[in-house]
């Protein structure tokens, strides 16, 4: 039997069930937009939930901010860790700066911060820069914790 998963749009956010025997693959049913592209989502109040909480796929969430140096160094890594960790994770950033409900309601005090969510559940946090191989390592430890 085909399982089916809720998937957001990274253009649109419209929820798509995706069979699972196409999963990696596919494109919205509402805005046409491909399903997976291998980048981080831009995060914002308009479809956090349905990244975070809605999605069948676990949410990896990068908190920054544009005058955070570290942050800012970190990005090309959190990038290339996107092209590696999907279709297994969406990888999502986060503005604290121009989002700052979303990031009081998780209580960010330091950024940059990484956040794994499942069906709206925090699993896993770590705050500071990382390279990509660590972003990589850390997030796949971290789902396989969970799916444990």
């Amino acid at each position: 039997m085909i399982q089916q998963l809720i998937l957001p749009c990274p253009a649109c956010a419209a929820l798509n069930r995706v069979p699972s025997d196409r999963f990696g693959h596919g494109n919205c049913g509402r805005c046409k937009g491909a399903l997976f592209t291998g980048k981080p989502v831009t995060l914002s109040s308009q479809n956090f939930d349905a990244h975070a909480s809605r999605s069948d796929l676990p949410l990896l969430i990068d908190l920054w901010a544009p005058w955070c140096g570290p942050c800012l160094q970190m990005a090309p890594a959190f990038d290339a860790a996107a092209a590696q960790l999907e279709p297994q994770l969406r990888l999502g950033k986060l503005d604290t700066q121009s989002q700052p409900d979303i990031a009081a309601r998780y209580g960010i005090r330091s950024i940059p911060t990484l956040i794994l969510m499942s069906k709206g559940r925090e699993i896993a946090r770590q705050s500071g820069a990382m390279q990509a191989g660590m972003i990589v390592q850390w997030a796949r430890s971290a789902a396989a914790g969970q799916a444990a």
